[in-house]
């Protein structure tokens, strides 16, 4: 085997296709096929299912691709660690980010990212929970920023931020109690008015515009209300932050989201806050990454940076 072959086969393996593959790693397909046929026939067993909607791994092609997946991360580590030699934080960081952080941070954090590593390559994904695990575990990604991430010996995890979940209503609407929401003023878009607090038991009365399962923001609302034997009054299930906000903005129900979330919208006038209590939902925002792959310094350095931009976005 050589490395050529390896990266050959993996590519081909994720994209399940030798064109796709091809394209991606820019190389002409029969090429690519001829290599990925000969690490076949050194290995004597077939790697790829081939059939006409592209290729398969076999089940010794998906035993190959996981350990092939790590051998091309401990080559890419290793040109990285030779870099460091030489005085030069280099190579590629690959950082996942939820949605609803992502529109926040990925200009002040890609800034922020070439000022501190100008001789390193940035990639940014945005995604959900499982997905961006799943690429942690894949090798796929170095970090991910995360809600609420289950404790795993897999992972490493520092938490960046903790913050309440608050009740964010068009500002017309009226509470429970029939006092009207305060009306929210640009420096304060972030913060919850104490004096409009409201219970979690009356929250679950609100029609609420949630994300869909397994949103870590809806599981999170789920859990704190099951603890006091409520569920919520869902009028609306929107995989969108953006979207979910504008249809508050509308008058078409109340959300539940970490209050900075607002800072997308350059008129905050049609919204009101307010803080949850009796219990609060507090969410966690981690930094997380795999345990059992190394790190380089540049990786290390990249995890500094993603927590003073995280910090100085979301801590008012």
């Amino acid at each position: 085997m050589d490395l050529k072959q390896i990266e050959y086969f993996v590519r081909v393996a994720e994209l399940g296709s030798f064109t796709r593959a091809a394209i991606s790693l820019d190389v002409a397909q029969p090429a690519l096929s001829r290599q990925v046929r000969l690490l076949e026939v050194e290995l004597r067993q077939n790697l790829l299912t081939r059939n006409g909607r592209g290729a398969v791994p076999t089940e010794a092609g998906q035993l190959l691709l996981e350990h092939g997946r790590g051998i091309l991360h401990q080559v890419v580590l290793a040109r990285e660690e030779l870099g460091a030699a030489r005085g030069a934080l280099a190579g590629r960081v690959s950082i996942g980010l939820p949605p609803s952080l992502s529109r926040l941070i990925a200009v002040p954090l890609t800034h922020a990212f070439r000022k501190a590593l100008p001789q390193a390559q940035l990639t940014l994904t945005e995604g959900f929970s499982l997905l961006m695990l799943d690429g942690l575990r894949a090798g796929n990604l170095d970090m991910a920023v995360l809600y609420n991430p289950e404790k795993s010996p897999e992972l490493e995890i520092t938490t960046l931020h903790k913050e309440e979940l608050v009740l964010i209503s068009p500002r017309a609407s009226v509470a429970p109690d029939g006092k009207k929401a305060p009306r929210l003023t640009r420096p304060s878009a972030r913060k919850a008015s104490a004096t409009a607090a409201i219970t979690l038991d009356d929250v679950a009365n609100l029609p609420l515009i949630l994300p869909s399962r397994p949103n870590a923001f809806r599981v999170l609302i789920e859990a704190e209300m099951m603890s006091i034997g409520r569920k919520p009054s869902i009028t609306l299930e929107v995989d969108g932050l953006n979207a979910i906000l504008n249809l508050v903005k509308e008058g078409l129900g109340h959300a539940v989201l970490p209050a900075y979330t607002l800072s997308n919208f350059d008129n905050v006038d049609p919204f009101a806050v307010r803080s949850i209590h009796a219990p609060r939902i507090l969410s966690q925002l981690d930094l997380v990454w795999s345990s059992r792959r190394p790190t380089t310094a540049t990786q290390r350095k990249a995890r500094e940076v993603v927590r003073s931009v995280v910090s100085a976005a979301v801590i008012t």
